[in-house]
């Protein structure tokens, strides 16, 4: 299996899915195109939640604010999956998720790939990412490291999201993304939460409820739970947080007990 996952919209993914079709016979998924444009940390942030539900395969990610620069291109092996794209960071924080959902955490291990010059400067999803998720699909996962494009590398852009800070009276974090129905999450633990359901927390000095599901409360109303991310959610009722709470993705949360 190749899966792909860009911000590319439509059409541009339909020239990604030609490519490996012309090179290989790999079932493809999508796994998204709406990802939030040049947005590379909340990419990152979705593949950690999807891709650790797929079977052995591929993962091709395009998310590329450098595209045509001279970033390098890179393959991440990890167990019995591989992950293609810019070298931003993109790739790295699925990697480790996947190597933590395998039953022996595999290490991670990255490769640059060579590529000769593209047909296009601004469109390197279709002309160096596809043609190589279709090589390492070719080759196989455990045949990374002998193909001729690929070199083992220890310098690479290693993305990693900001740690909260969590102690008895309360917590700080920020707000990692903003899911389409506007929920706002956060990077902090979801165990923060555990004993409190039922009461209530101040989110940045007011109070707010603490449920496990929005309907607990009336239409319209505002929530603090734990999404299936494992982090605590700032939520609205059919409605949304990030109006609600006044909030967008990096900005900070304080939450008290």
């Amino acid at each position: 299996m190749i899966t792909l996952a860009s911000d590319f919209g439509s059409p541009y993914p339909a020239a990604m899915r030609g490519v490996i079709c012309r090179r290989t016979d790999a079932r493809i998924e999508d796994i998204a195109h709406d990802l939030p444009r040049q947005d590379v940390r909340a990419a990152a942030f979705w593949l950690t939640q999807t891709l650790p539900y797929f079977p052995p395969a591929v993962h091709c990610v395009v998310v590329d604010p450098g595209v045509g620069t001279e970033r390098a291109a890179l393959v991440v092996r990890v167990g019995d999956h591989a992950l293609v794209g810019p070298d931003n960071g993109v790739l790295l924080p699925a990697a480790r998720a996947l190597a933590s959902a395998a039953d022996a955490e595999p290490p991670v291990e990255a490769f640059t790939w060579a590529y000769d010059d593209p047909e296009s400067s601004t469109f390197h999803g279709r002309d160096v990412f596809a043609p190589a998720a279709a090589t390492v699909h070719g080759a196989g996962v455990d045949a990374v490291d002998g193909l001729e494009r690929a070199t083992p590398t220890g310098d690479y852009v290693d993305l990693r999201f900001p740690e909260p800070a969590v102690g008895a009276e309360g917590a700080r974090g920020e707000v990692l993304v903003i899911d389409g129905f506007g929920n706002a999450i956060t990077n902090v633990p979801g165990d923060v939460l555990a004993d409190r359901f039922g009461d209530s927390v101040a989110v940045n000095g007011e109070s707010v409820p603490v449920r496990r599901a929005y309907a607990e409360l009336d239409p319209g109303e505002r929530l603090a739970t734990v999404g299936s991310h494992g982090n605590v959610e700032l939520a609205v009722n059919r409605g949304r947080g990030d109006d609600a709470f006044g909030v967008t993705a990096g900005d900070g949360i304080e939450l008290r007990w």
